[in-house]
């Protein structure tokens, strides 16, 4: 039996995997994070978020397809992505 999975690349389209991915993510909000997120397990338990989930290979994968990370699951990730996106205040 070869097992296949639907993994999104960086270039934001599916392809079949012969390895799982390791990172889920939410196709409409464009954020990507740890299979076991609180955040992302509640939304599903409530019926929301399984119509537009995505699974990305690695990290890496999920920025170049235009992600960013969940502020729940990888508050340290999203705080760089956050950083990065927003101009210095004062001055």
């Amino acid at each position: 039996m070869n097992r296949r999975w639907k993994l999104i690349g960086a270039d934001g389209k599916a392809y079949e995997s012969p390895v799982p991915g390791h990172f889920g993510g939410h196709r409409k909000g464009k954020i990507y994070g740890r299979l076991d997120c609180r955040a992302a397990r509640q939304a599903i338990a409530h019926g929301g978020y399984v119509a537009h989930r995505v699974f990305f290979l690695n990290e890496e994968t999920a920025r170049a397809a235009g992600y960013r990370a969940c502020a729940v699951c990888m508050p340290a990730e999203h705080a760089r992505w956050k950083n990065s996106r927003t101009p210095p205040r004062g001055r």
